[in-house]
């Protein structure tokens, strides 16, 4: 079996896998780092998004065999005592409800604002529809969105 040099959260791990081994599952039982969650599989439920060079990615799609040579940052290491702007806009409006989906939801809105640092209602709500939340609460993710993004300027 092949072994793949990756740098996950500034640290650099030698990890064994067969080339075509998704990303995600390396992550979550190769390197115990849990916070990026398994939801569809297929890309279209955003729960595994992870940055890749700054980029929002589903790690559920990105082969281990692509990811070598890349800058990947889960939410472990999106901030190291969990205050980024997001994590605590998420806080001040009370966001979560089952919280299975927010790791990625954070993700994404984490790097849609480094693209877009004020952005309207409706670019955040184009921005993030594609993570999808079984709780329903669009409504305040959307607000946390605006309030990181008054946190960011």
């Amino acid at each position: 079996m092949p072994t793949f040099n990756l740098k996950i959260n500034n640290e650099t791990h030698a990890v064994e896998a067969d080339m075509d081994t998704p990303l995600l599952w390396v992550l979550r039982d190769q390197i115990n780092l849990v916070g990026t969650k398994y939801g569809c599989g297929i890309g279209q439920c955003g729960a595994c998004t992870v940055h890749v060079d700054g980029v929002a990615t589903r790690s559920c799609l990105l082969q281990i065999s692509q990811a070598e040579g890349l800058n990947i940052t889960t939410i472990e290491g999106l901030s190291e005592n969990g205050n980024h702007p997001v994590q605590e806009a998420w806080k001040d409006i009370d966001v979560p409800q089952c919280g299975y989906c927010q790791s990625g939801q954070i993700m994404t809105a984490s790097a849609f604002l480094k693209r877009n640092p004020s952005p309207s209602s409706s670019e955040i709500r184009n921005a993030m529809h594609g993570n999808i939340c079984r709780c329903a609460s669009y409504n305040s993710i959307e607000k946390a969105v605006k309030v990181a993004s008054e946190k960011l300027s």
